[in-house]
């Protein structure tokens, strides 16, 4: 990686910018402003002059030298967080699949332009995984007024398909099946995939393992209504209390 690349990443750190509203700010591609900061790519002097302008920053320091928090904090008043507090355990841009671009998806899973152009969630999640933000658009998840309801976001992780026969049989996951989208609990029948809702009125859907094109589990979900707490829930929280403090009377 070069200077400018470590550089340009660390000043992303004490912002607080994805990669995506870094390079916004540029006129430049997500995938570009990745290349800079792995040193696959140099930028044009133009770029560097803009970036270190709009930074505050000299062009010598940004090419030739490792800008140190001291420095970051000299330039732009406004630098305030130091990267060394930014664990590895960093944010990940996940792409954000909408309402509005859901069946599009389904047509362009494959393709990393489509991908690259979709908006982007930011979560604290392993690195080393692969995920999509899917925002849910129908009631098929809900039973007994329980369950996944319009506009509640499911973060899914990649399953390959060498991994697929490793997941058991009731797993709630994503599918892209011959350009249709599903999101559905899954179940393995021989050489078969079932597809079964959670809603008793809506019939299950039954395909071959080959018409799977892409397969993500689901691991978090944002529900985007408080939910409701109940006498039994407010006797559990009672219940607790009380234990708390009989061990507190204990010490």
């Amino acid at each position: 990686m070069s200077f400018f690349g470590r550089n340009i990443k660390k000043i992303r750190g004490v912002k607080g910018l994805s990669q995506k509203s870094f390079a916004e700010l540029f006129d430049l591609k997500r995938a570009t402003l990745g290349a800079y900061e792995e040193g696959r790519s140099e930028p044009k002097i133009e770029t560097i002059i803009k970036i270190a302008n709009y930074f505050s920053i000299s062009i010598d320091s940004m090419l030739t030298s490792d800008l140190t928090v001291n420095e970051l904090l000299r330039f732009k008043e406004d630098l305030t967080i130091e990267p060394d507090l930014i664990t590895e355990k960093t944010l990940v841009e996940i792409p954000f699949i909408s309402e509005n671009n859901l069946e599009n998806y389904a047509k362009h899973f494959d393709n990393p332009n489509f991908i690259e152009d979709l908006p982007i969630i930011n979560l604290p999640v392993a690195i080393e995984k692969k995920y999509r933000a899917i925002e849910i658009t129908n009631l098929e998840m809900t039973a007994n007024d329980k369950g996944l309801y319009p506009k509640d976001i499911v973060i899914v992780e990649n399953i390959s398909i060498e991994k697929q026969a490793e997941l058991g049989n009731g797993e709630v996951v994503f599918a892209i099946v011959n350009n249709e989208f599903i999101f559905r609990k899954l179940y393995f029948i021989d050489t078969s995939v079932v597809f079964k809702a959670e809603h008793k009125n809506i019939e299950e859907k039954i395909y071959s393992k080959e018409d799977i094109k892409e397969l993500w589990l689901a691991k978090y979900s944002f529900i985007k209504r408080m939910p409701f707490i109940g006498d039994e829930m407010e006797d559990k929280l009672l219940f607790l209390e009380k234990e708390l403090l009989k061990l507190k009377n204990r010490g």
